[in-house]
């Protein structure tokens, strides 16, 4: 019965998506690419969200709250802020322009070897990092869930190269053949179950704790651990306070404005109207997003104490304890389709950066658009294959890897963050310092993070065992012995900028920089968009006074 219901579900979903998608036109670039510039502000905020969550995520962040408690909510409702920035911000400068991707703002705005560069970075993540580990989370989850090696008699490692390959075809297929507008669609159909699915978990949770009664569950909850209601991080912390005014919100505003795979749902909007109404809808369902991301992990810790062996076990156990039978195979479904989606609008985006930006520009410059596709879909069907050789891989990997490798991403987030505002702002930086903020910022950021961190780190906890201190206080010392990356990001992002406006005073365009309008869509902004951005940040700020020693006690 669970598995008809999640194939149910699944086929629903299929079936929505080919109708929707069936006379788009996907031999023209924005036809596959951007949907042919369609979207509406329900599609664009449905796929927003769903591409954002992955089982990483879902399964990860509530792992973080089930040990730190509701602090790590800061992922969460600050994207909320993130989203207002680039829909006042960034998205009426991106359609004025008419992208299809970010790399050909720098293009346009330095020379075609900065918009390379930055292509190249994008892809280098998605391929090595997202990819692989989006199939091989999904695959790990897919598994347990259904318990696949009992019901089929094989090894965990097979049925986990089985999962891989099943995700990976399946979200193949939505990406390379579908184009953006069947992954856009197939997106809000699942966000919606996602959406349900996510928030049966904690009312069954608190249900389960409350003997019935969901109110009496979120007050035990809270009478019972107080203190793991409380939003300011220490210096030990996963996301110490003082993080929200320095790195955070930079890593926020380069994943939900300048990521590819991310921004891509809006640059395919109708008009600005349009897609900023979609990311300010979806601004307001992300202030929610504890609900399926937090407060679950919280739920967990309350019902298993201290028993289970790693804390990414909290949210299967906590479905396995209180969803009722019947309804696994639904919540199933709506997760292989977090995966899924995850999958897909990677790949899509690989597909985009590699036809719009390398095939067009290096292989082919006569390229007609339906050559473009073609092009395009080959280079996703090869590199779909890649990571499904790579994901079953990372099983044999040492514990931590996904932490690592979250790591390397800020590796090229900050500097490609760094050259697209400093681009935007200023009229004369030339191409040669937006070249120099990328070869710094990726130098100087591995160095930091990879050579110097890990050696004074290292070194101060030797000091601290030889001084006698033990237990929690060694991670506080550990923690306190360099700065967080979110800090490093920071200090490394007002390097960056301060090197390039030198640069542009020493030397500077011949020609002033001006953004031309290519009338690829209407640019009149949304009437209420900023008094609706304002709103959605006071409502993101009472909620970290509302959860603070401030407010309280």
């Amino acid at each position: 019965m669970q598995f008809i219901t999640f194939l149910g579900f699944t086929t629903f979903v299929a079936i929505v998506a080919y109708l929707a998608t069936r006379n788009t036109n996907e031999e023209s670039s924005d036809g596959y690419f951007l949907g042919g510039r369609s979207l509406t502000a329900g599609v664009i905020a449905g796929s927003l969200l769903l591409t954002n969550l992955s089982t990483e995520q879902i399964i990860g962040l509530n792992g973080q709250a089930f040990t730190e408690g509701i602090l790590v909510m800061a992922w969460e409702t600050l994207a909320a802020i993130a989203m207002v920035v680039t829909a006042v911000f960034l998205l009426p400068r991106y359609l004025k322009g008419g992208l299809t991707t970010i790399p050909q703002f720098l293009g346009n705005r330095y020379d075609k070897s900065t918009k390379t560069v930055a292509s190249a970075l994008f892809l280098s993540g998605y391929v090595v990092v997202l990819l692989p580990i989006v199939l091989y989370s999904g695959a790990v989850a897919f598994s347990a869930m259904f318990d696949l090696p009992e019901l089929t008699g094989m090894t965990r490692i097979q049925t986990i190269w089985g999962a891989v390959w099943a995700i990976g075809i399946i979200g193949s297929i939505y990406a390379i053949f579908g184009g953006l507008k069947a992954v856009a669609i197939s997106d809000s159909v699942n966000a919606i179950g996602l959406l349900i699915g996510g928030i049966m978990i904690p009312i069954f949770g608190l249900s389960y704790i409350g003997d019935g009664s969901v109110a009496a569950g979120f007050s035990e909850l809270f009478t019972s651990n107080p203190e793991r209601f409380n939003s300011i991080g220490d210096s030990a912390a996963s996301v110490p306070f003082a993080t929200i005014f320095t790195g955070m919100m930079l890593v926020q505003v380069f994943y939900w404005g300048t990521n590819q795979a991310i921004i891509q749902r809006a640059l395919a909007a109708k008009n600005l109207a349009e897609g900023q109404k979609g990311l300010l809808l979806a601004s307001f369902i992300k202030i929610l997003g504890p609900l399926i991301l937090v407060i679950p992990g919280m739920i967990a810790f309350h019902i298993f104490g201290n028993t289970l062996d790693k804390p990414d076990e909290a949210y299967p156990r906590l479905v396995a304890e209180v969803l009722p039978a019947s309804l696994v195979g639904f919540f199933a479904a709506v997760l292989f389709g977090a995966i899924l989606s995850s999958f897909n609008s990677a790949l899509n985006s690989s597909v985009t950066l590699f036809g719009v930006d390398i095939y067009k520009e290096y292989f082919n410059k006569e390229a007609t658009e339906k050559q473009v596709v073609k092009a395009g879909k080959m280079f996703g069907i090869v590199l779909a294959i890649l990571a499904m050789f790579i994901a079953p891989l990372i099983d044999n990997a040492p514990d931590g890897l996904f932490g690592y490798l979250q790591e390397v991403n800020g590796c090229y987030s900050i500097p490609i963050l760094t050259i697209i505002v400093v681009g935007y702002l200023t009229k004369k930086v030339p191409a040669i310092a937006a070249k120099i903020a990328l070869a710094s910022g990726v130098i100087f950021y591995s160095i930091s993070q990879f050579i110097l961190k890990p050696n004074l780190a290292e070194s101060a906890l030797e000091k601290a065992k030889a001084a006698g201190i033990t237990g929690d206080q060694l991670d506080v010392v550990q923690a306190e012995a360099y700065p967080h990356f979110l800090h490093v990001m920071a200090i490394l992002f007002v390097l960056n900028v301060i090197i390039m406006l030198i640069i542009g005073k020493i030397k500077p365009r011949t020609e002033d920089y001006q953004l031309t309008y290519t009338n690829q869509v209407d640019i009149s902004p949304w009437k209420y968009v900023k008094q609706v951005g304002i709103l959605v940040c006071v409502i993101v700020i009472m909620i970290y006074i509302y959860f603070s020693p401030l407010f309280m006690g």
